[in-house]
């Protein structure tokens, strides 16, 4: 059998072959035709039949002229329609990824919304009818409630997964240890005659020495360097001079607001701070304990030089030079006058952000942080006082949501960050224990929300292995914000702050509330029902056993 060389179509004996445009036509000519005259072919047997190899290597080479159908296309076409499928393709992925606010995704949700119609009492008491006046679902969300069983059993075993067992206190040396240069520079002891832990430190700067030239915290933020060009000027007014040697004040807080972030610490922070004898850091959260010190500034940004200890002190220098203006004054040195005036430090980060310990600590404990700040904070402290300050988890994580989440906020994608941070969780909890998945730094970021945060008898458990209970106020925001003057009262009696004229608490107690709600956040409305009911679950046993610490039965958050 004979193949034509220019559309390999087999050929009879006899056959003229006038189908192809090439072997026909005045300027055919039989005898350099290849295919009439026969040479130049090279037999190649397939399948017990001889065909022409050079037959079917020309006709893969000839693309323009021998294929049909798509590839017959100019090149200009061929590249529209190319650039129309990827226009296509784009306009597509934008429709599915924003399609689920409107209920048109074109696939199903794994995690859908709705009220539920089998147990309406998980809403704490709401009747169906409540809920569909906060939320009603569509058409295509109404078979949405199928999927709760599923949320429900990830949290089931969560549940099953959890347990409260107390960790093994660090030793003194082990801390050491870690930190050498911390414990080189902060004392064991403080002045006597300041109730706040201060020390006096050598100075051997000269007059042309800037103190802050190095400070991270001026170099890092433009914000900060206003204060700090402040402290530069008065620097030298406070030194204090003693046998042809120059001395300053150091200071620590006396009280840390250790937390929660989206509980109400910046509207604490903004009252104490009008008392005469409180002072703060001149930065509001330095997040220096959980953060700075490790060289974090933002987790995605990666690790940069560390903060010394020395910079988190500089932050203290405009309370100390009013405490040393107390305890040099003529009456302190004639009656031994105490100084009054106490430093807090409100980073919200305290309590629970322990995430940088994984880089910096032996990863010996399976998985569970072998140190955490509050064993530094105690030794170099073990008479701290620390307030916390909490509200229902459900209602914190979304505000915390509503204020850090950058784009598309919504009820709806607050409740599927919801279910795919759940899911994480449940898949940390059943390799890890609880503590461990608490602290993990890479579940902790992997989360869309922020969950651990509001699990606060976890943290504070922890707190109570190396700080007496008396040493700790917690405070309820939901507290606060009924009654302003009673909890403000309960800090300053656990500050053991002197008595305020009655103009003074006023200015305290009837100031408006801050850090409150934004605007744009607040016209996105309330969570889904569905959520609410899903970290309700999630979050009940928890508050149970915050409740049982506590001795409170207002912290299992049933009212809220």
């Amino acid at each position: 059998m004979r193949y034509c060389i220019n559309c390999c179509i087999h050929l009879l004996s006899n056959d003229l072959h006038r189908q192809c445009f090439r072997c026909r036509g005045p300027n055919h000519n039989n005898q350099k035709c290849p295919v009439c005259k026969g040479e130049n072919q090279i037999p190649l047997y397939t399948d017990s039949k001889q065909m022409k190899l050079l037959a079917v290597l020309e006709v893969r080479t000839d693309h323009s002229e021998s294929w049909n159908g798509f590839f017959c296309l100019r090149k200009g076409k061929l590249c529209s329609l190319i650039f129309g499928l990827i226009i296509m393709t784009l306009v597509m992925a934008s429709y599915i990824l924003t399609g689920a606010k409107h209920g048109l995704l074109l696939i199903p949700s794994p995690f859908h919304y709705g009220a539920f119609t089998s147990n309406p009492g998980l809403m704490d008491n709401e009747s169906l009818s409540d809920m569909k006046d906060h939320y009603q679902p569509s058409k295509m969300n109404i078979s949405y409630v199928k999927d709760y069983p599923s949320i429900k059993l990830i949290i089931d075993t969560i549940t099953s997964k959890i347990e409260f067992i107390t960790r093994q206190h660090p030793d003194l040396e082990e801390l050491r240890k870690q930190e050498p240069h911390m414990f080189s520079v902060i004392p064991n002891k403080f002045l006597p005659n300041s109730k706040n832990p201060c020390w006096y430190e050598e100075y051997r700067g000269n007059t042309t020495t800037d103190p802050y030239a190095t400070n991270s915290y001026a170099l890092y933020s433009k914000r900060f360097r206003t204060i700090f060009d402040y402290l530069r000027k008065v620097f030298w007014n406070h030194l204090y001079h003693y046998k042809d040697k120059h001395y300053r004040l150091r200071c620590l807080p006396h009280f840390y607001i250790i937390g929660q972030p989206k509980c109400g610490t910046t509207d604490l922070y903004d009252r104490l701070r009008l008392h005469p004898d409180v002072r703060f850091s001149a930065i509001k959260e330095p997040h220096w304990w959980t953060r700075k010190r490790f060289g974090i500034i933002r987790l995605r940004d990666g690790f940069h030089d560390r903060y010394p200890v020395e910079d988190y002190l500089d932050l203290f220098d405009l309370a100390a030079h009013q405490i040393q203006g107390v305890l040099q004054s003529e009456a302190a040195k004639e009656r031994g006058k105490m100084n009054n005036i106490i430093i807090g430090e409100a980073s919200a980060s305290t309590m629970w952000d322990n995430n940088a310990w994984i880089f910096f600590y032996d990863n010996s404990t399976e998985g569970e942080p072998p140190f955490l700040i509050q064993d530094f904070i105690h030794a170099f402290q073990p008479n701290a006082k620390l307030i916390i300050m909490l509200r229902d988890p459900v209602e914190r994580l979304y505000s915390d949501y509503l204020y850090f989440a950058s784009a598309n906020k919504s009820a709806e994608d607050f409740h599927e960050k919801v279910a795919e941070s759940l899911q994480l969780f449940e898949n940390c909890m059943l390799d890890y224990s609880l503590r461990a998945c608490v602290y993990n730094n890479t579940l902790n970021n992997a989360m869309p929300v922020r969950l651990q945060v509001g699990l606060y008898v976890v943290y504070l458990l922890d707190w109570l292995t190396v700080f007496d209970k008396d040493q700790i106020l917690v405070l309820r925001l939901e507290d606060h914000a009924s009654n302003v003057k009673y909890t403000m009262h309960m800090v300053f009696q656990f500050l053991d702050l002197g008595p305020l004229s009655e103009k003074q608490e006023a200015l305290i107690t009837k100031s408006p509330a801050s850090n409150t709600r934004r605007p744009e956040d607040r016209s996105l409305g309330p969570m889904l029902p569905t959520t609410k009911a899903i970290l309700r679950d999630f979050y009940r046993p928890f508050n149970t056993k915050l409740a049982q610490v506590l001795f409170d039965d207002a912290f299992l958050w049933k009212r809220t």
